[in-house]
């Protein structure tokens, strides 16, 4: 359980890194390039740029959609009966793995973009520099929204999973016959039990006999 809930977070974690470092390169070039930012980011080697970032973002969206959907049934389940319990991971956790997660996938895809177009690599603080810049804002925004929607939809998905067993039919137990036996008749029953084991013993019959 705990490693298949470890598991989840990682993915959720990992998906939201991916889409926060195209909002942060599509950030990054506009305080870079200004008005020109978009024609740099739609031609070349940046032709993929627009449609995965429209991508990303999408997914984040629906992502964000189905959470809501999931905290909204719980409250409407619970009828502001439930305590909730909004735990979570530390936001500066979140925040850390976000950043890490962003700068290094913006840095990877500015070398991939590079050698593709058989242009050399910027430099590596001028590569650090902007990732910071871009990453960063995005990554604050991502670690307060993920920490707020993450403990809220978890805490949603136990009260419907509560809900959901509480509202399930308990299993009917199997009949289990009983056998009531009186004193009256526990003692003709012995009492046949003794007659069946019991034979008469007398003399040998025997076919010849003596003449008189």
């Amino acid at each position: 359980m705990i490693q298949s809930t470890m598991a989840k977070r990682g993915l959720a974690v990992a998906g939201l890194a991916v889409a926060g470092a195209q909002a942060g390169h599509l950030l990054a070039y506009q305080l870079r390039f200004g008005a020109d930012a978009f024609q740099v980011q739609s031609s070349g080697a940046h032709a993929y740029f627009p449609a995965l970032l429209k991508t990303s973002l999408g997914a984040f969206a629906l992502a964000l959609v189905a959470g809501l959907l999931i905290i909204g049934t719980a409250r409407l389940v619970a009828r502001g009966s439930s305590t909730l319990n909004f735990g979570g991971p530390p936001f500066m956790s979140l925040l850390a793995t976000l950043f890490t997660i962003q700068l290094a996938w913006f840095i990877g895809q500015e070398v991939a973009e590079s050698l593709f177009a058989g242009l050399p690599p910027g430099s590596a603080s001028g590569l650090l520099l902007w990732g910071m810049v871009g990453q960063l804002p995005v990554a604050l925004a991502g670690a307060a929204a993920l920490r707020w929607l993450w403990t809220r939809v978890e805490a949603a998905a136990s009260e419907l999973a509560a809900v959901a067993r509480i509202a399930l039919p308990s299993s009917i137990p199997a009949p289990v016959a009983i056998v009531a036996v009186r004193d009256s008749d526990r003692a003709m029953l012995l009492a046949h039990a003794a007659r069946s084991t019991f034979t008469k013993r007398g003399p040998p019959f025997s076919s010849s006999t003596r003449a008189f």
